[in-house]
């Protein structure tokens, strides 16, 4: 067998209704977090009989498997992980389409039902070139992507020493229900996506009656003082050019008109795009909200939460990822995100360890405007799965193509860091 990429991508295709209905049944029974006992025992299943080394996890229920490539070189053969996430959303959904969710108030609205689908299906592909892969494939099923570290958790439990040596690359796809036409592939070098921070505080005052203010300390207008001075902060104090944002999500104060409350509590979420900018944000928002609170003689609590770093996207990898879409679908399916997007993720993680590029995947649904579909998360987001094939074949050529280039990374077309 030699491989090609137009007969992977043929036997891709072949597995089309296979990957399909696994991604219908994941998508009618979604789960939430770091503990989805019915979606390991489906990729399980999946992989049943085919000779992949399997660990589960011991504080979540992810999959880890590794293919042993039979051309590989003991001990000096490359290795490529592949990730793919697996955990749903607390999120109604109202898209009516013939699987929808089973499970009240939880859905695939990010699509993670396409990305583990998309993975077994690659998992088939490549244990059917065992014999011709030069190196070893680790394939990363993670729960609890949607704010749970679910990477950092498998991390922890070993992923990155899964094949006895730690991977030379990783790559990772992700769909979205929205932006781009449907099959197009998207990403870029360097920053791709935010850092996710939290800023957590409870302004303390002294209660009081509302029609005697100077009687009491009121933690309400010092609260609405701090909500409008971080956003002059950021605009005074950081390059437009190198964005922050914040957003304040959480706002609460008081149980009635007339009472001056004790405290009040604000809830922001922090998103930076460069490690510097993400250091002096830690530093520069709880210096600002304890000395505006000091000013008014309030006292502030403050706890700033590093939840996940910058995903930057190795040059390298990015330019190798995009030369395989080229050559499994055609040039004109790939092009290079013009900005990063402010969502983050936690396959960051894996990409501070280890060389690699994160790829999004364009599954708007048909019929439907790309520009104004409803985006991931959204209860009416909808993914059409005619993209689920060439996903599948992608995963799969990104780690035959990789192993084939060998253990250095020398060979590989060079592209500029952005961002």
């Amino acid at each position: 067998m030699t491989l090609s990429p137009a007969e992977l991508l043929e036997d891709a295709r072949s597995l089309a209704g296979d990957i399909a209905d696994l991604r219908h049944r994941l998508h009618r029974e979604p789960e939430l977090g770091l503990q989805l006992p019915r979606t390991q025992e489906k990729v399980l299943a999946a992989l049943d009989g085919l000779p992949y080394e399997i660990t589960l996890g011991r504080d979540t229920t992810s999959v880890t498997a590794v293919l042993r490539g039979g051309a590989a070189q003991d001990g000096d053969a490359p290795v490529v992980l592949l990730r793919g996430d697996m955990d749903a959303l607390p999120v109604r959904e109202a898209t009516g389409v013939p699987y929808s969710s089973e499970i009240g108030g939880v859905m695939h609205a990010c699509g993670h039902d396409l990305h583990t689908a998309m993975l077994t299906g690659a998992a088939t592909l490549l244990a059917e070139r065992r014999a011709e892969l030069a190196g070893d494939v680790v394939l990363m099923f993670q729960p609890g992507e949607e704010g749970h570290d679910g990477a950092g958790v498998m991390i922890r439990e070993g992923i990155l020493e899964a094949a006895g040596r730690t991977p030379d690359a990783a790559y990772g796809l992700h769909v979205t229900s929205s932006l781009m036409p449907t099959g197009m592939f998207t990403s870029r070098g360097g920053a791709l996506m935010s850092a996710s921070d939290a800023l957590l505080v409870t302004v303390r005052g002294a209660g009081g009656h509302g029609s005697s203010p100077h009687s009491a300390k009121d933690p309400v207008t010092v609260a609405a003082e701090i909500v409008t001075q971080l956003q002059v902060m950021i605009t005074r104090q950081f390059d437009m050019f190198d964005p922050v944002v914040l957003s304040v999500g959480v706002l609460n104060a008081g149980t009635q008109r007339n009472i001056i409350p004790e405290t009040a509590r604000i809830e922001a979420t922090v998103r930076t795009f460069s490690r510097a900018n993400r250091e002096r944000m830690a530093e520069a928002a709880p210096r600002l909200v304890r000395h505006i609170a000091a000013a008014h003689g309030l006292e502030a609590e403050i706890e700033y939460l590093h939840e996940y770093p910058v995903t930057i996207t190795d040059p390298d990898e990015t330019a190798h990822a995009e030369a395989q879409v080229a050559e499994l679908l055609g040039a004109d399916r790939y092009v290079t995100m013009p900005q990063p997007m402010s969502g983050s993720e936690d396959f960051s993680r894996i990409l501070e360890a280890v060389p690699g590029s994160f790829v999004f995947l364009s599954a708007v649904a048909p019929g439907i405007e790309p520009a104004t579909a409803p985006f991931n998360h959204s209860p009416y987001a909808v993914f059409d799965d005619s993209v689920l094939a060439d996903g599948a074949a992608l995963y799969a050529q990104l780690a035959i193509s990789r192993l084939a280039s060998g253990a250095s990374r020398s060979s590989l077309p060079s592209l500029p860091s952005v961002g």
